[in-house]
């Protein structure tokens, strides 16, 4: 029953999940600092702050909903009721987030604070039994990756629908341009009806299959303590903290890089043969990101079945590294060369988060096999904590460099100023890839070791 072949109709309901948490994370990425300095009228450095407060305790609020929900037990499961219950809030305090109130600057702080903060607790009460869900659906190590791959396709593809959609909706709903307050509140508003619907899609169209093997309670304490011995967790805890900080760094300085570096304007269109495509170069660089993650992601079950997932994520880590260093290099006339990069770097990038997400699972199989319980939600806790972790300290450390490197919202920068714009994407991303690259390279969980585990678990369930 645990190796039951799941259909691709449940596959594509289970990618809708992700297609509705990342068209928000995106939209956060890439343009949220951007609304607080230009929009909200935020400076960079105090919305870097803010991102590092809220996003570190929110971080470690994740590991408190995964104990909850392995400790719920209801008619739906463990995990799909959240997809059911946090659907509605999630969208309501999204839209919050970028509602510009009519307050002082403190005042817009402490709603900054308020919302964010909301925002990202929301963000854990429904991605977290998302992500715990992966683990219940099948113990199958190849059907993992396969889910893990249908997830970042529909993550990448609602990523690419909310870049290809926010920039016109924004300027429709507003005054032509990306600094209207009352674009931005309607166009979430969209965006709030989208993920709303998408999640209870994913909850009624699937099932949770494994049940764990000790039918008594463990105790907070066990888990706790079980989850701080497991050694694998704690990797991949770094690998995934370190890749954030290579996507959050390079997502958080694009749009500052086109307006202020390459000094492409909103209403400047990228044309291909003298033929105009309606967009802005902006909008082509995140569009051409998100397909290349795709192409990435549709990659990684091939590459991880013949070489194993760890060096699959080694080898796309060391490319990222390599050709981020190279996108250093360009000048502002080398539009092609910096459109190529993109897409060859996002390729990477779009490996390796279908593996990071099958191999979250198998700790949580590594920790059953060692401690003889078993913690799904704890152990799944671990991606989101990271992608917050990796969220906070790249967000905070994006604003934070704007402020040192001299950036200053709607005017034109200093030489000083641009460099630090294009350090951020390309020299600062590379440093975050080798650093995921040396954790992951003492990653102990084999191809060989998780058959052997895998076999022994599914012997203790057929006695138990």
């Amino acid at each position: 029953m645990n190796n039951e072949k799941i259909n691709i109709k449940e596959k594509v309901a289970y990618g809708f999940g992700d297609a509705a948490s990342s068209m928000f994370w995106k939209i956060f990425s890439m343009y949220l600092l951007f609304f607080y300095t230009d929009v909200f009228g935020l400076a960079a450095a105090a919305v870097g702050t803010m991102f590092l407060v809220t996003k570190v305790w929110d971080s470690f609020f994740d590991p408190f909903v995964g104990i909850y929900s392995d400790r719920i037990d209801t008619k739906w499961g463990k995990f799909r009721p959240f997809l059911l219950w946090v659907a509605v809030p999630f969208a309501i305090i999204g839209v919050l987030t970028f509602y510009t109130p009519d307050f002082a600057h403190n005042g817009k702080l402490i709603y900054a604070y308020i919302t964010y903060s909301l925002m990202m607790m929301v963000y854990s009460l429904i991605n977290v039994p998302y992500a715990s869900l992966l683990g219940v659906m099948s113990s199958d190590g190849k059907e993992r990756t396969t889910l893990a791959s249908y997830r970042m396709v529909f993550a990448f593809a609602g990523s690419l629908i909310a870049l290809w959609m926010i920039e016109p909706l924004v300027k429709y709903f507003g005054d032509g341009t990306l600094t209207s307050s009352q674009g931005w509140f309607y166009t979430i508003v969209v965006f709030g009806v989208m993920t709303t619907l998408l999640f209870w899609g994913c909850f009624a169209g699937t099932k949770e299959r494994i049940k764990p093997i000790k039918k008594d309670q463990s105790t907070l304490k066990e888990d706790l303590n079980d989850l701080w011995k497991n050694k694998p967790w704690w990797i991949l805890l770094g690998a995934g903290v370190a890749t954030l900080l290579f996507n959050t760094i390079r997502d958080g300085g694009a749009i500052y890089y086109f307006k202020y570096y390459l000094e492409k304007t909103d209403h400047e269109t990228f044309s291909i043969f003298g033929m105009g495509t309606g967009m802005s170069y902006l909008t082509i660089y995140l569009v051409l990101g998100q397909a290349a993650n795709i192409v990435g992601v549709v990659l990684a079950t091939p590459l991880a079945n013949k070489f194993g997932k760890k060096k699959t994520f080694f080898a796309a880590m060391l490319s990222a590294a390599v050709l981020s260093i190279l996108f250093y290099f360009l000048t502002k006339d080398n539009i092609m060369m910096i459109l190529l990069l993109q897409f060859f770097i996002s390729i990477c990038a779009g490996c390796i988060f279908p593996l990071l997400w099958s191999m979250y699972a198998d700790t949580a199989d590594y920790s059953e096999w060692k401690r003889g319980r078993r913690a799904t939600g704890l152990v799944f806790s671990a991606s989101s904590m990271s992608q917050k972790l990796g969220w906070a300290f790249g967000g905070a450390a994006t604003g934070w460099l704007l402020a040192y490197f001299g950036f200053q919202a709607n005017v034109v920068q200093t030489e000083n100023a641009q460099t630090g714009i294009r350090l951020m994407l390309s020299i600062l991303p590379a440093a975050g890839a080798i650093i995921s690259m040396l954790f992951i390279f003492v990653y102990p969980l084999t191809e060989e070791k998780l058959s052997s585990i895998t076999e022994e678990l599914e012997q203790r369930r057929k006695e138990n």
